[in-house]
């Protein structure tokens, strides 16, 4: 009895470790990308690599995320561990910002070089996607999942959102002093700094099960058929078409702003700060109407709210006139990513989820690369003038309208779920920020019994 005792007592401790660690780890994690990420299209400006490069290093580099995590199953395989492959991939993240720290002391870097480290960044940061879902998912008790992600979401977040504001602080003040080199330095510097204690923190985490034996790597044929049988398949056809849609435009906001309207680093940290406030504060809001109205209904808002969201920057480009855009656009990406991944990865299987995860991601970043190389023609066509950025963020909502006779093949749905916890990868003024999903803060159910029809649907 007292052995059990003292078992008990070890467990409960090493519990507590370990939520604790990943706790740090969402913050430092969230730092990194309000210190890095978000300020990378903007020094790519700031060494004079030009409009199109600062858009195509925004988007083009996601791909390699995408394609990255294909290797993850056999890496895993290889090293017999989930942690292992998350520990690795987020120290080689942590160690893309050497060469732009570098740089930016510098002041210079090319477009080539630049595409590629940031291409490793994405690479490694999205393969540890569906590696750490499944082993975060071995650490947290299933009762207090959906409280501990939620509480981790939220302070992940902070972090992000005090990341891009004290950013942008900085860079306004020492780019009025000629220091914008060094400013960018502190950032990138501060943002590895950021990913090696977020690194630390995952190291000192335990792995209860290296390999758990109810995943399964499900062969892709098998998804496909899956997903074109299911709900699944519509859902994911009608996200990379307003993907696709989004991303003609969402590069290009930060060039338009700095280079056109000539806006200060702080007025642009301002419109990132407005439409991620709104977003994370709605959330909470949006997750209750979901409980009433249902998720598909939800989506329903969601679509219909992002549909005009760059076309706002055509009618007007006064500064309070763009902050009100970008309040519609945090509410509205709110709804319309909270619906889109309960309806989606609630109707999954649990041990299938991050096979299915791969699979979305791998999409989800297919439908940015091809979105902005869309749009980075028609605005090399329109050759960068200011015109040419309006004709593109109409077009963007035009795109997005011509997408939503997709929702109507998608069959109306009820999940048993409101919320669910998300990692923010990266904050975009066009979207608010692109998040994605914690999976384990879904509830471990069936899409039988998950996922059902309305009756008479």
């Amino acid at each position: 009895m007292n052995a059990q005792l003292e078992n008990g007592i070890v467990q409960g401790r090493r519990l507590r470790g370990d939520l604790s660690a990943s706790m740090i780890d969402g913050a430092a994690f969230g730092g990194m990308v309000g210190f890095g990420e978000t300020y990378i299209a903007a020094f790519a400006l700031a060494v004079g690599l030009g409009e199109m490069s600062a858009g195509m290093v925004s988007s083009l580099p996601l791909i390699a995320g995408g394609l990255m995590q294909l290797t993850s199953p056999t890496a895993i395989r290889v090293l017999k561990s989930h942690k292992r492959w998350v520990v690795l991939c987020a120290f080689l993240q942590a160690s893309t910002f050497i060469p732009l720290l570098i740089a930016a002391l510098l002041g210079s870097i090319d477009a080539v070089t630049l595409l590629l480290v940031v291409s490793i960044y994405w690479g490694t940061g999205l393969a540890t996607g569906p590696a750490w879902n499944t082993w975060i998912g071995t650490i947290v008790p299933r009762p207090i999942r959906a409280r501990y992600f939620a509480h981790r979401t939220r302070v992940s977040q902070a972090c992000v959102f005090a990341g891009f504001l004290i950013g942008g602080v900085l860079l306004q003040s020492l780019t009025a002093l000629e220091l914008g080199s060094v400013a960018f330095a502190i950032l990138f510097g501060v943002a590895g700094v950021c990913r090696l204690v977020s690194t630390w923190m995952l190291i000192k985490q335990s792995e209860p099960v290296p390999l758990p034996p109810g995943m399964r790597a499900i062969p892709w044929k098998r998804v496909f058929h899956h997903l074109r049988a299911s709900s699944g398949g519509k859902l994911l056809v009608y996200l990379f078409a307003v993907q696709a849609a989004v991303q003609m435009s969402g590069p290009f906001f930060t060039p338009f702003m700095l280079t056109k309207l000539e806006f200060s680093y702080g007025e642009l940290s301002g419109l990132f700060s407005i439409a991620f406030l709104a977003k994370v504060v709605s959330l909470s809001f949006w997750g209750r109407v979901a409980n009433k109205l249902g998720a598909k209904t939800l989506l329903w808002i969601g679509s219909l709210g992002i549909v005009p969201i760059s076309v706002l920057w055509v009618v007007s480009q006064h500064y309070a006139w763009l902050a009100a855009a970008q309040t519609l656009s945090g509410v509205f990406w709110a709804s319309y990513e909270l619906a889109f991944f309960l309806l989606f990865f609630e109707s999954i299987a649990e041990e299938e989820r991050t096979s299915v995860l791969t699979i979305y991601n791998l999409l989800n970043t297919a439908a940015w690369v091809s979105g902005s190389l869309l749009g980075g023609a028609l605005l090399y066509h329109y050759e960068m003038s200011f015109n040419g950025y309006l004709i593109l963020f109409a077009l963007s909502s035009l795109g997005r309208l011509f997408a939503l006779p997709l929702l109507l093949r998608v069959p109306h749905l009820i999940v048993d779920s409101d919320e669910m916890g998300v990692r923010t990868v990266a904050v975009r003024p066009g979207s608010a920020s692109l998040d994605t999903p914690v999976l384990a803060s879904l509830p471990d159910q069936t899409g039988d019994e998950t996922v059902r029809h309305e009756k008479g649907q």
